[in-house]
């Protein structure tokens, strides 16, 4: 039996300002492709039922034009595959803060397909003798959280969570998704499942024996460069989703098409440098790509470079190449500096970042959050916040 395992397909995201002739944001506009395409792609294999691991949408309340392309999408994997089941289940993206607010997720039962927005439901399907444990976000987060543990004599058992399985995401986060609920492996009982499907990791990544990330269709990580260096951590290039045989434990990585390239180019290394000389690497590294910058996404880390050399750079040039690809971003990095302070013994002075994980570790917060993923969301807008007054 086969089970196809899609997740973070995350519709109506918006990134950048370049749109469409249609008036649509370029980037929602390649998300959707990616789903359209996974569609095609699950619908040829036709397995014999198919997950959704959460985060369906990028936003809670997303556009109608996002709504409605989803639901022609899930029509159409409907009429392809009639009688396999699909389960969806609510991410942190999808899920309301507030109780009181409904989850747009319950339209895509009039599509029969099965849904959980806020509590675990156990969908028991005898013609496959199959069990799906569907565990949405807002269960984890739950302080009565459900049991993990398969249920029932099904011959074969699924949970279906989304979730960050502790130890799992990169030690410095850098392409991942904030907001999850940290959920220990051994709490996931694996070796009593037949198979796991998790969602919110964006890296497709086995986790252990049967226990899988499908990763997202497209890169739509708050850092989709860290993402990058994630997946060639992982050996891998490019998104998709999985299709798992049940029976024999095996899964195939499915590729979905990119709509355009993500480069990373090679950084430089400032210091020393005049920004005539900057210039020039810059020049060099894109004249080396095969092809030009147009529609690709691409970023330039410059490391070590101070701020006067970063205010005598071509900004002209850099909007050229801002122009001609869909994002081209400038990431300029400035020296740490080291002071010596205080009256009688030397001392360092905390730079900015650190006055802010100072402050940060001292705020009273509600127990239900994590304090350590707090800090990090500091730090990570905090840096996002000093690149981008560096390339101005």
């Amino acid at each position: 039996m086969k089970l196809a395992h899609v997740a973070d397909t995350h519709l109506g995201i918006r990134q950048y300002h370049r749109q469409t002739p249609s008036g649509i944001n370029q980037r929602e506009a390649d998300v959707a492709h990616a789903f359209r395409a996974a569609v095609d792609g699950v619908a040829e294999a036709r397995p014999d039922a198919v997950v959704v691991a959460g985060d369906l949408f990028h936003a809670v309340r997303p556009t109608n034009a996002a709504i409605v392309f989803a639901f022609r999408q899930l029509q159409r994997l409907r009429e392809a595959l009639p009688d396999a089941p699909i389960v969806l289940i609510a991410g942190n993206h999808d899920t309301p803060r507030s109780t009181e607010t409904g989850s747009i997720l319950r339209l895509f039962e009039e599509l029969g397909v099965d849904v959980a927005t806020d509590e675990a439901r156990r969908f028991v399907y005898p013609g496959l003798d199959l069990s799906v444990l569907a565990v949405p976000h807002q269960a984890l987060m739950s302080p009565a959280r459900p049991s993990l543990r398969p249920e029932g004599d099904e011959g074969r058992r699924v949970l279906l969570l989304h979730g960050e399985i502790e130890g799992v995401f990169p030690f410095d986060r850098s392409s991942a998704e904030y907001g999850g609920a940290v959920v220990g492996l051994e709490a996931l009982a694996p070796s009593e499942w037949t198979y796991v499907a998790l969602g919110h990791y964006h890296v497709q990544h086995q986790v252990a024996p049967r226990v899988w990330y499908a990763g997202s269709l497209e890169y739509v990580s708050p850092n989709l460069w860290g993402e990058l260096v994630d997946e060639a951590d992982h050996g891998l290039q490019g998104k998709g989703w999985l299709l798992a045989d049940l029976d024999r434990g095996t899964v195939e990585r499915r590729r979905v098409p990119l709509a355009r390239e993500i480069l990373d180019l090679e950084p430089i290394e400032a210091d020393g440098l005049s920004a005539a000389a900057v210039d020039a690497l810059i020049q060099e590294r894109v004249a080396g790509l095969p092809g030009s910058v147009a529609d690709k996404i691409i970023r330039q880390l410059v490391q070590n470079i101070p701020r006067h050399v970063a205010r005598e750079l071509n900004h002209a040039a850099v909007r050229a190449l801002k122009a001609a690809a869909l994002h081209f971003h400038l990431d300029l990095r400035r020296p740490e500096i080291h002071r010596l302070v205080g009256v009688g013994a030397p001392g360092r002075r905390q730079t900015l970042p650190e006055l802010v994980r100072t402050y940060l570790a001292g705020r009273p917060l509600p127990a239900e959050l994590d304090r350590e993923a707090f800090i990090r969301l500091g730090e990570t807008l905090m840096d996002s916040v000093e690149r981008d007054l560096a390339g101005t």
